[in-house]
């Protein structure tokens, strides 16, 4: 078993079973004295230090907000409450998600953004923010059934949504994202967008289509990116991504053939990096500044990117 990646490691009862189903029990845990509430909004996650604030779910609910059921951990029932959710008819923000894309990022005292999650907390408590942002950024984008336009309520604790006018449920969606590093001997190819800071090159990645497997994903993907042939993927491991709602599925792959061309212009640059340029860029961990040098800056060390190339640079 690889080594956990970033954002995993959440260590609660899901109750994904039939008592979500039940009402009675539902609402016993919103009434249990133990029940505690993790405080999510667009500045990020209410903490302190490197601790997160838990309060009690009865401190923090108004009569017409949305507790959305977690679990139940050995103290109890833990919900999530959005604390800025979004006006009826404007497009909702994501969840403390601001930064690396252009996304607004407001800062609050006592908050953590999500994209620091991984950095100033423990694996578990960074496990469990990307579930619980997960699912709030599903509802601030499900306030309307996708079958008839009608407003939606919560339903199953909040791992679903009903709408009371055509009875449709939707339950929380999870997109899956194939993210590959294409190698070739002691050579290996990176991209990059240009919202980016300068010099940094990711992994190449794009979203799994409809009717498509995730080798069928690699293969399109890389093609369309960067204009190449790729051999069979090999997994290596994977991590949810809650920017929104994503699942990256890591994989290195083979070159096959072709040189660096590509018909998608989500991409600035793609080029081939040695190993040794790779290993002397493993050192160098900022994202969001201007680190100072000339060499190739990789991704933050919580991204299933940074893993890929760095397991690769070092075997």
């Amino acid at each position: 078993m690889p080594e956990p990646n970033a954002l995993t490691g959440a260590q609660i009862d899901r109750a994904a079973d039939r008592r979500r189903r039940d009402q009675g029990w539902l609402d016993a845990q919103q009434r249990d004295p133990a029940a505690r509430a993790l405080l999510l909004g667009d500045a990020g996650v209410r903490a302190s230090g490197a601790a997160l604030d838990l309060v009690p779910l009865a401190d923090v609910l108004p009569a017409d907000a949305e507790a959305v059921l977690l679990g139940l951990d050995d103290a109890g029932p833990l919900f999530v409450v959005d604390e800025d959710p979004p006006p009826a008819g404007r497009r909702a923000a994501l969840v403390g998600a601001g930064g690396m894309r252009g996304e607004p990022a407001p800062q609050a005292a006592g908050r953590i953004g999500l994209r620091a999650v991984a950095q100033e907390l423990a694996r578990g408590d960074g496990g469990l923010v990307a579930y619980a942002a997960a699912l709030l950024n599903w509802h601030r984008a499900t306030r309307h059934c996708a079958v008839c336009g009608s407003p939606t309520g919560l339903a199953e604790g909040g791992m679903a949504r009903s709408c009371p006018v055509c009875g449709t449920v939707h339950h929380p969606r999870t997109d899956p994202v194939v993210i590959m590093l294409v190698t070739d001997g002691d050579r290996v190819l990176l991209g990059r967008q240009a919202v980016w800071p300068a010099r940094r090159y990711s992994a190449l990645a794009g979203f799994v289509s409809p009717g498509e497997s995730l080798e069928e994903a690699v293969a399109r993907e890389v093609l369309e990116e960067v204009g190449v042939r790729v051999g069979p993927p090999a997994y290596r491991s994977s991590q949810p991504w809650p920017f929104p709602f994503s699942l990256m599925v890591g994989f290195e792959v083979p070159y096959a053939a072709g040189a660096i061309a590509g018909t998608d212009d989500e991409l600035e640059d793609a080029r081939w990096f040695g190993r040794d340029e790779v290993l002397a860029a493993v050192e160098e961990d900022a994202w969001d500044e201007e680190a100072p040098g000339d060499g190739l800056l990789l991704p933050p060390r919580s991204a299933i990117a940074r893993r890929l190339v760095e397991d690769w640079a070092r075997r």
